[in-house]
């Protein structure tokens, strides 16, 4: 196995997902299993490189279809049918990301403006579910066909994936000249609490995802992201294997190695990265597809399955080693909106930029 996968590879893979893909235009994490809306884009987005645009369009299509008046989505869909009604945060958020990405590669505005209000309502949403310290709530309950209880807590790695979200959501507002000046708020307030108040938000240490998300999503990154993923290193990652799901379990996982691969990019560590993708490559079938992990004392596969989500990280983790598309630079965010003002912080923290409170959000553009 090469360190990173030929492009023939890149689009055998891609080949797998497309093909459990259901009639709907839905992407299951494997046939008959659940399609949540955060892992069917990133499906999605791995569509895009490996060369099933059609695909990937019916999966945007579906994405527009099943999206509710609030702008969320079930968290749980199985075969058409909702299991779990309750809107989740981050999932929801994750369709500003997809669409950026689509962007970067195929440069297509009108599918930009026909996405565009299926954008504006989830990030609303998001935004509407923001608690007083920064972080977002991490879902809402729905009962009897409405809105219900918010969960009001806040995940770390969902509001750092929600904090990449506003920044290609923002982006996507500035190319169509449609400025949304409280998603920049709200991405301000966020992004410090990633930075200064990570104890606010739910103790899910023993989960890989706690510990690099605040990278791979944005809000951290020089120094203080060397810093933080030394921190866990030894605790989470297996030389040769890949990295840990969960610290105290021995099974490491392809789609949260590939998440390391891409935040490890993202800060320009690129010779870890580069073995950390070719460590994890004995997850690879025949077929091109993933195993979801491998628990190592046993030297077992398990679960027993192949998954969408896992083949979709590969994806787009070897686009980002290796540069075959634009939207190789979707997690490392040069083409994204900048980091935001720390405005209206309530923390009674100074801002990170003395000047914050006096500068205007919004008024920052970059070239797409």
């Amino acid at each position: 196995m090469t360190e990173v996968l030929t492009r023939a590879q890149v689009e055998q893979t891609a080949a797998t997902i497309a093909a459990m893909q259901e009639p709907s235009g839905a992407i299951p994490w494997t046939p008959g299993e659940h399609t949540d809306v955060w892992n069917h884009l990133e499906s999605a987005m791995a569509l895009m490189v490996g060369g099933q645009r059609e695909a990937a369009h019916r999966a945007f299509d579906w994405v527009r279809s099943t999206q509710r008046a609030d702008g969320s989505w079930p968290m749980k869909v199985v075969a058409g049918e909702v299991e779990d009604h309750s809107g989740e945060t981050n999932m929801s958020a994750y369709v500003a990301v997809a669409l950026w990405h689509h962007w970067l590669v195929a440069r297509d505005e009108a599918f930009m403006r026909r996405m565009w209000p299926t954008v504006r309502r989830a990030l609303d949403f998001v935004v509407s579910l923001q608690l007083p310290f920064g972080g977002v709530a991490w879902s809402q309950e729905w009962h009897d066909g409405a809105p219900a209880k918010v969960n009001a807590d806040a995940l770390l790695a969902g509001s750092s994936s929600i904090y990449h979200s506003l920044r290609a959501g923002v982006a996507l507002a500035e190319l169509l000249d449609e400025p949304q000046v409280e998603w920049e708020l709200a991405g301000g307030r966020l992004g410090h609490a990633l930075r200064e108040h990570r104890d606010l938000f739910l103790d899910k240490s023993s989960f890989s995802m706690d510990w690099y998300y605040p990278v791979l999503g944005g809000a951290v990154r020089g120094d203080a992201a060397r810093r933080l993923l030394a921190e866990r290193w030894d605790t989470f990652v297996e030389p040769g294997l890949g990295i840990r799901c969960v610290s105290t379990n021995p099974w490491v996982t392809g789609a949260e190695t590939c998440e390391l691969v891409l935040a490890l990019d993202a800060i320009g560590d690129r010779e870890r990265a580069v073995q950390l993708f070719a460590d994890m490559q004995h997850l690879r079938t025949d077929e091109g597809s993933y195993w979801t992990g491998y628990v190592f004392p046993d030297e077992v596969n398990w679960p027993a399955e192949q998954t969408t989500y896992t083949a979709a990280a590969v994806v787009l983790a070897a686009d980002a080693l290796t540069h075959s598309t634009p939207g190789a630079d979707i997690m490392r965010g040069t083409t994204l909106a900048p980091d935001f003002a720390e405005i209206g912080l309530e923390c009674g923290c100074r801002p990170a930029d003395g000047s914050a409170d006096e500068r205007v959000a919004g008024v920052t553009r970059r070239t797409t």
